[in-house]
C-alpha cells in the first residue's frame, strides 16, 4: 500500500487506514486524518525531513516517520 510519507508535492490524496498506535493515533484523530479525509501536499520542509498537508483546510506539517502510519490512494 502506499503511504502519506510518499505522496510528491501537489498530490491529492485519500486517506484509507491510519496504522499509528496509542496516542499518535489519537493524535492523527484529531488533526483530521480520518479514514476518507482528503489530503493535498503543499511543501516539503528542511532536508526533506518535514511535510506539510492540507487537511480539512488546515496546514498540518508530519514528519516522515509520523507519515509513515498512514496509508493512502
Amino acid at each position: 500500500m502506499k503511504k502519506l510519507s510518499d505522496a510528491k508535492v501537489g498530490d491529492y490524496v485519500k486517506v484509507i487506514q491510519n496504522d499509528a498506535q496509542d496516542s499518535l493515533k489519537e493524535r492523527f484523530l484529531a488533526l483530521g486524518l480520518t479514514n476518507g479525509a482528503n489530503i493535498e501536499v503543499l511543501r516539503n520542509g528542511p532536508k526533506n525531513n518535514l511535510t506539510v498537508f492540507r487537511i480539512r483546510g488546515a496546514m498540518i506539517a508530519l514528519r516522515k516517520e509520523e507519515s509513515k502510519y498512514i496509508e493512502i490512494i
